[in-house]
């Protein structure tokens, strides 16, 4: 396997978690632009998570069929003029309409390169493999408010659609050029409508997948209620300025970061059910910290820092080896059943960031709580997981 190839997949996954985040600190300015109600951005956000979760599912089908590289080929180019479309965009209407677009041909990015993994890796070079995507994929959204924001204060809003037409262009030129396609011709499905109805429902009733795509979908639950409150917590309640809340935000991001990198050796020393079970309950642990000190105000700002970060590394350890449990028994479906992961989890992760933002109230309170409901729900998917493993 070439060095350089998990750098590319990595590159390739960021697309998903990048365009979800990196315009949220502009959605004032979007609607002052439009002249639109104060909220309506979030119509934007709504119609990605739509456009994800429908080209997750088609995207895996497709490359199933095709192979790995025509889909990413396609769905990059697709993602690239749709969000110069989003740059361009007259309304919020048709803002709305191209981020689904988008989110459509972004999808590629996010089911591939795992089928790919699953494709050329199995065991502990899978989970090293996938600890470097999950380290892009979780990495990504803490990191990319921060960068919106840097391009709205210096460009405006229209600058960051932009800066992701010009990545998707990257990454469909370094497809065309590098990538190569890990699907053999013999072992392409050559399925029917009904027939890929069937393979989904025989992937998503396999008891291992589903158990592993659930304990993972249960971290993202916490991960994108921890994004979505963060500026709620960190800006409004503790009263810090923008900047210093993107270097804090930014921060934060160095427990998972460091749990990434430090998985492949835990899996090696103690086994993947091992590092799946401790990190659980360190998730566990982590979040009764950030309740407890959201509740009584011990420690300031570091009493919900610190947890958080413990959250975070607990996080980067569950996901990779999650996934590839989820993967593990369906090579030849690895495109349908990483569509279906992709699917389950980004839909979970909407539902953390809705919730959110209906019991936000300015203080770390009701935001820690939501954590808290998948800390406790990962632990015991996590005993689900270990039933049927």
């Amino acid at each position: 396997m070439p060095s350089w190839l998990p750098l590319l997949l990595g590159f390739l996954t960021a697309i998903g978690p990048i365009s979800t985040d990196m315009y949220l600190p502009a959605f004032p300015e979007i609607e002052a632009g439009f002249g639109t109600g104060l909220g309506s951005a979030q119509l934007t956000l709504a119609t990605w998570f739509v456009g994800l979760a429908v080209g997750q599912v088609a995207q895996g089908t497709l490359s199933d069929r095709f192979g790995r590289r025509g889909p990413l080929i396609v769905g990059t180019l697709i993602y690239t003029f749709a969000s110069i479309g989003c740059a361009l965009a007259p309304s919020m209407g048709w803002l709305a309409a191209f981020r689904c677009l988008a989110a459509f041909g972004g999808s590629a990015s996010s089911v591939i390169p795992r089928a790919v993994v699953r494709d050329m890796a199995t065991g502990l070079d899978a989970a090293r493999l996938m600890s470097r995507l999950i380290l892009v994929m979780g990495a990504a959204p803490i990191l990319a408010p921060s960068l919106g924001g840097l391009l709205l204060g210096m460009a405006g809003w229209r600058s960051i659609f932009w800066v992701m037409a010009a990545y998707g262009a990257v990454s469909c030129l370094l497809v065309w050029k590098l990538l190569p396609d890990t699907l053999p011709v013999e072992k392409r499905l050559r399925l029917g409508p009904v027939a890929m109805l069937q393979s989904y429902v025989r992937v998503v009733s396999e008891p291992i997948f589903l158990t592993h795509a659930m304990l993972g979908s249960a971290v993202m639950f916490g991960m994108f209620a921890y994004i979505s409150g963060a500026p709620a917590i960190y800006i409004e309640h503790f009263g810090m300025t923008p900047g210093q809340f993107a270097i804090v935000f930014g921060c934060s991001a160095g427990g998972f970061i460091g749990g990434a990198q430090l998985n492949p050796r835990l899996v090696w020393r103690f086994g993947a059910g091992r590092v799946l079970t401790i990190a659980s309950f360190t998730l566990l642990l982590s979040a009764l910290l950030l309740a407890l000190f959201g509740w009584t105000g011990w420690g300031g700002m570091w009493g919900i820092f610190l947890p958080v970060i413990l959250m975070l590394s607990a996080s980067s350890l569950i996901m990779p080896n999650s996934a590839v449990g989820a993967l593990a028994r369906h090579g030849q479906r690895a495109g349908t059943a990483s569509a279906l992961l992709g699917t389950m989890q980004f839909t979970v992760a909407a539902i953390g960031s809705m919730v959110v933002g209906i019991v936000a109230d300015s203080t770390p309170t009701p935001i820690a709580a939501v954590i808290l409901f998948g800390a406790v729900m990962t632990v015991v998917l996590n005993q689900l997981r270990r039933r049927f493993g």
